[in-house]
């Protein structure tokens, strides 16, 4: 034991590796965890799946176990889930021993100095994986439980603040959905009056789209956007650095960094090839590879809620892989509202993303922050002392 009271484990003692299988049936539905629901770096996840829709043996994982990305493990690819589910088997699922707070196990496997332990001792050039072998005899420098729990709730208390901006943000998101389908689907825009356009009276024709408002139109996505085809990057890394920052757009993600910007100004991407239905908002300096399309518009708000809506399906001229090209976007038929109805609309819904724009940028400096006293804490350059019966705070280690 060292003089600070922190003791020598080895990574075996410290974490178990779970192996419980799940074998879809097609009638189960659990959530389900793939890799590419785990987002690099920020220990959260983009989305969930369902079991429902995989086919392959999987892994069952409890609500409080750590879920760390084996494959390609430079990625960081680490989290904690709050529910029952399953997982890719390319997923390690992980439950602390005893003695080990699973809470700090979770910051100490996401620290970058475990992920580094993790990527040097990985096997398979193109696609390597981690090896539990190579990890669990290391040892490590752990501090007693009650230390553990105080680190774990300071890296939480962080983490919490950016699930609650992330669930505002779903709120926000939600109801620009809303606005739109009550202006554009059931014509309920405001009237000159400021009443609901088609229960108080307003005047419906009839269109190739069905009943629309009078002096509406019906037209091509071609008349309201610019569409191009993304490009595909001389040189990527997998990991952000100083000299590769700007994030490449694949079809549904980020999918790696490039030196430079291809585009300084908002766009929308949707997938040209491959993934389709994903529309990505791109608010910051950025390059979308060739399997994207990329859309330009003075109607930002209006198109991105069009193109949530479109069924991809019906673009796709792809045989053996899914394809949609410019021309089949272009042609795409939609209504055309008055330019003054979509002027009010934007002007309703951007203020709405403009603080989901807020709340992620809040995030960001918020994980930055997380990201910067994890090592300090977890290596006791950072230590948290207890001087009084509910209250903590930070102090230099030795």
């Amino acid at each position: 034991m060292s003089k600070n009271g922190w003791k020598e484990y080895i990574f075996d003692h410290m974490a178990e590796l779970i192996k419980d299988g799940y074998c879809p049936t097609g009638s189960d539905d659990f959530k389900y965890i793939g890799l590419e629901h785990i987002e690099q770096q920020s220990l959260s996840l983009n989305s969930v799946g369902h079991s429902t829709e995989v086919e392959s043996n999987k892994f069952r994982f409890r609500a409080g176990d750590i879920l760390f990305g084996k494959l390609r493990p430079y990625f960081r690819k680490v989290y904690r889930p709050h529910f029952d589910g399953v997982c890719s088997t390319d997923i390690w699922v992980v439950r602390a021993k005893d003695g080990i707070d699973k809470g700090y196990l979770f910051y100490f496997m996401a620290s970058h100095e475990f992920v580094d332990m993790a990527s040097s001792g990985s096997s398979g050039t193109r696609m390597p994986r981690a090896d539990w072998n190579h990890l669990k005899n290391i040892v490590w420098t752990i501090p007693p439980i009650s230390e553990q729990r105080a680190i774990a709730k300071i890296l939480s208390d962080l983490d919490a603040k950016i699930e609650l901006n992330n669930q505002m943000n779903k709120t926000l998101a939600a109801m620009a959905q809303a606005i739109f389908k009550q202006w554009f689907v059931d014509f309920e825009f405001p009237n000159e009056k400021d009443k609901p356009y088609k229960s108080s009276g307003g005047k419906m024709v009839d269109s190739e789209l069905g009943k629309i408002p009078k002096g509406w139109d019906i037209g091509h996505l071609e008349e309201l956007i610019d569409i191009t085809s993304g490009k595909r990057p001389e040189q990527t890394s997998d990991i952000q650095n100083t000299e590769f920052n700007v994030p490449l757009y694949g079809a549904s993600s980020i999918m790696g960094f490039v030196k430079n910007t291809l585009y300084n100004e908002p766009i929308i991407l949707i997938g040209r090839v491959g993934t389709h239905g994903i529309v990505q908002r791109i608010q910051l300096p950025s390059f979308p590879s060739d399997n994207t399309l990329v859309i330009k518009t003075k109607y930002y708000e209006y198109i991105y809620q069009i193109l949530c809506t479109i069924d991809y399906s019906v673009l796709n001229v792809g045989s053996t892989q899914p394809l949609i090209t410019q021309s089949g976007m272009k042609k795409n038929k939609t209504v055309l509202p008055s330019e003054k109805i979509i002027m009010k609309f934007e002007n309703i819904v951007s203020q709405l993303y403009t603080k989901v724009n807020d709340n992620n940028y809040g995030n960001k400096c918020l994980s930055e922050i997380r990201d910067s006293l994890l090592p300090k804490l977890i290596s006791g350059n950072i230590r948290i002392c207890q001087e009084r019966k509910g209250e903590q705070f930070m102090d230099s280690g030795q």
